[in-house]
């Protein structure tokens, strides 16, 4: 485990290497929006949940201790089951369709992917290859934690996300 992976937090201190490590990582609260979409709607889906979300958790004066992230609980196919939130300081309460969830403690697979969401496929290709060749299992519930909030006037090279797997073995 590298010294500065995670630091514990999810999404606020990420590696400074796109290298593949194993963290260890606490279970954490969040507050999320869970749907299945088509493939083609993703990036609907998360903007409108990520302003749901910001707005429930605002209201309830709950307090955001992480970056957005998007839990996905099976491979992406035609359509992805995913959850899309905040992590929390505590729950929120249920208000339409945001409600509590968490991230999962335990031992996790982490490669920090540096540039363009379009890539994000071979960088999971990748984490899956150096978990395989470790002998180790991945688990259901792998999620990227957005590090680096895009803009529409970002390069895109400058954006960084979080691959985190879950992994036994």
């Amino acid at each position: 485990m590298s010294s500065g992976a995670g630091n514990g937090r999810y999404g606020m201190a990420p590696s400074t290497t796109d290298q593949p490590e194993i963290v260890h990582l606490p279970s954490v609260t969040t507050a999320v929006i869970g749907d299945e979409v088509p493939a083609d709607q993703l990036v609907a889906l998360f903007d409108r949940a990520f302003s749901q979300v910001a707005g429930v958790v605002a209201a309830q004066g709950v307090a955001v201790t992480g970056a957005a992230f998007a839990r996905y609980h099976r491979a992406p196919g035609e359509t992805v089951d995913l959850e899309v939130g905040f992590v929390t300081d505590r729950p929120v309460e249920p208000d339409g369709a945001v409600r509590p969830g968490e991230l999962p403690g335990g031992r996790v697979a982490r490669l920090v992917h540096v540039g363009a969401y379009d890539a994000l496929g071979s960088s999971w290709e990748r984490l899956r290859a150096w978990i395989d060749e470790r002998g180790l299992t991945p688990a259901g519930g792998f999620w990227e934690v957005y590090v680096t909030e895009p803009s529409p006037d970002m390069d895109p090279a400058d954006l960084r996300t979080e691959l985190n797997w879950p992994v036994s073995g």
